[in-house]
């Protein structure tokens, strides 16, 4: 039991529920600093948090979820994107135990005991999702979910990870859809260079293919990003990481041509300035992530090429082109920024042909 719950079931003093206050609320704003001017959240910690049955202080399920909130956004400094990922998969895991309560599942939504929430209840709802979702899918739910109860149980407010000894399902593997350098090529010969939003997109194909960046990465790019001089782009990438990335030349020229090219459409102000965004669509405003993905749909569809490609494709693309160029793994890991480097692995399996090539030429007994 952790010191905070313990100074709250000593600080009982005939009544139901005591305030938030002192020793408790310290405990809890040296967590989560970022949360102490919402007094709601701590509001309802008062209430759920502190509330005593059978002389046991519990938490609430939808309290809970309120605490990894915070915790994700402010101390693991997760991106908006990453934070509401994490809070879909919890809030259909409430949905989910609501409708197996007795009682209205619209009375009680959230309001549930976490010490209540077994691992039978764990399973039955992964299960639930066999035969509907795919298994990496589901594999990425019950991963919210044991991350929740493990940060529950490092902060002694939850006894045990009901979720800790269910096996993930075995992940079937893909290969990932990528475009051979002739089919590139042909790709970033498409955009119109005669017009200012197809020398926009033809930029925006490049620096996707030139850089490996991700598609969040790209539409995040401020002025102030890209280098042209030194030919490196500052990239802000999950987790809130930065790293640098060189760029190649002939992404630097059609990025070049595109910022000459629509100098006019940022004469609103603020739109030379270094956080000014970099691509931007015919209004002057940044482009989404939605926006940029069918851009590049778009020419891959007038090209005739798979279906397949996205956004993500270019980024196989740059890896695969790399190894087969000869680049070592490592390499490839910083330049991508993955973590571990098993994520940067899959690459080797679409470059197999390249490897059997050269294992043929080289080896005395091919």
């Amino acid at each position: 039991m952790s010191d905070a719950i313990r100074h709250i079931r000593h600080a009982k003093q005939g009544a139901n529920t005591v305030k938030l206050e002192g020793y408790h609320r310290k405990y809890l704003i040296g967590l989560y600093p970022g949360e102490s001017n919402r007094p709601g959240l701590w509001a309802r910690c008062a209430n759920h948090l502190i509330r005593e049955r059978r002389n046991r202080p519990i938490l609430l399920l939808h309290d809970g979820i309120a605490l990894f909130e915070a915790y994700l956004r402010d101390q693991k400094g997760y991106s908006h994107h990453t934070v509401k990922s994490y809070l879909t998969d919890l809030d259909q895991f409430s949905e989910f135990l609501s409708s197996k309560q007795e009682s209205s599942p619209s009375d009680n939504r959230g309001d549930i005991d976490m010490d209540a929430i077994d691992s039978l209840r764990v399973r039955e709802y992964v299960g639930s999702f066999y035969g509907s979702l795919r298994r990496s899918s589901i594999a990425r739910k019950l991963s919210s979910v044991r991350s929740f109860f493990l940060f529950l149980e490092k902060q002694g407010l939850n006894r045990r990870n009901p979720a800790a000894d269910i096996s993930r399902p075995k992940l079937e593997k893909h290969l990932p859809a990528y475009l051979p350098v002739d089919d590139m090529f042909r790709l970033l010969e498409r955009p119109d260079r005669e017009k200012p939003l197809g020398l926009r997109d033809l930029a925006i194909l490049e620096v996707l293919y030139s850089c490996g960046i991700r598609v969040g990465e790209l539409q995040g790019l401020n002025m102030a990003s890209v280098d042209v001089d030194q030919r490196l782009v500052k990239v802000r990438g999950k987790g809130d990481r930065e790293r640098i990335v060189p760029i190649g030349r002939q992404a630097v020229a059609a990025l070049k041509r595109y910022l000459s090219a629509t100098r006019d459409m940022r004469r609103r102000p603020g739109g030379l300035s270094p956080q000014a965004p970099l691509f931007i669509n015919f209004r002057g405003d940044r482009l989404s992530v939605r926006s940029i993905g069918r851009i590049v749909k778009r020419y891959v569809k007038e090209t005739g090429l798979t279906s397949e490609i996205s956004p993500h494709s270019m980024r196989h693309s740059f890896a695969t082109h790399l190894l087969d160029g000869g680049a070592d793994l490592r390499s490839v890991q910083e330049l991508l920024g993955h973590r571990s480097l098993s994520t940067t692995q899959k690459y080797t399996h679409v470059s197999m042909d390249r490897l059997m090539e050269v294992y043929d030429k080289a080896h005395p007994r091919s």
